[in-house]
């Protein structure tokens, strides 16, 4: 992996625990991700919600990388997406790295906190 976005992901870990506790890993990420994305605050969500949450987080970050475009929300306010292109076929390294890549820019694009280039 890539040390220098390992440091930048480090960052944005750091400064996401010093809000929302340790142990933060890219699922728990991606998770915060969705909610925030969804715009109804913290509850109780479902099993069903949380994977929901997850995909919505995913189309999210990857829409700036071509892979995913924004349709619009539903009846109860739930952001779609329609997949653009497909995935490329990624090992779990790669993934990661895609993954984390594209949090950071997240992070970065929405003002939520800066990172160290």
């Amino acid at each position: 992996m890539d040390f220098d976005l390992e440091l930048q992901f480090q960052e944005v870990k750091k400064q996401l625990e010093a809000t929302f506790g340790d142990g933060l890993d890219v699922p728990t990420i991606l998770f915060l991700i969705g909610v925030n994305e969804l715009g109804k605050g913290h509850h109780e969500f479902s099993k069903r919600e949380k994977t929901e949450l997850m995909h919505v987080a995913i189309c999210t970050i990857l829409e700036p990388h071509g892979y995913y475009a924004f349709e619009g929300n539903d009846e109860e306010d739930w952001p779609h997406y329609k997949s653009v292109r497909p995935l490329p076929t990624l090992n779990d390294r790669e993934q990661q790295h895609l993954l984390k890549e594209a949090i950071i820019d997240y992070f970065r694009e929405n003002g939520y906190l800066e990172t160290s280039e």
